[in-house]
């Protein structure tokens, strides 16, 4: 069920299914915290360069806790757009207590 989604909505669960460890989803929760700081960093500086660390720090987090925790390749490979939403969603959900970190 990996291929072919037609929706973000048919991709989420498929995207947690990817995230079923807890060291990888605090991973991206503190790679997607950073890049939230960097994103900030970017507009009160108004230094764009900060956006590429954001970039990094997020995608560096997360790539970490897939290949040395959850052991799967990152969703970012095959559904690069989807995943990006899914991250925030879940960042999102994780916020509010909806998923465990």
């Amino acid at each position: 069920m990996s291929e072919g989604f037609t929706s973000f909505r048919a991709f989420y669960p498929y995207y947690l299914g990817e995230h079923r460890d807890r060291t990888c989803r605090r991973l991206h929760f503190v790679g997607t915290s950073f890049a939230l700081g960097f994103i900030v960093l970017a507009i009160v500086r108004a230094e764009p360069r900060w956006l590429l660390a954001a970039l990094a720090s997020g995608y560096a987090f997360a790539w970490a806790g897939h290949f040395f925790f959850e052991k799967n390749r990152p969703a970012t490979f095959k559904h690069p757009f989807y995943s990006f939403a899914g991250d925030w969603v879940m960042y999102r959900d994780m916020l509010l207590g909806r998923i465990p970190f």
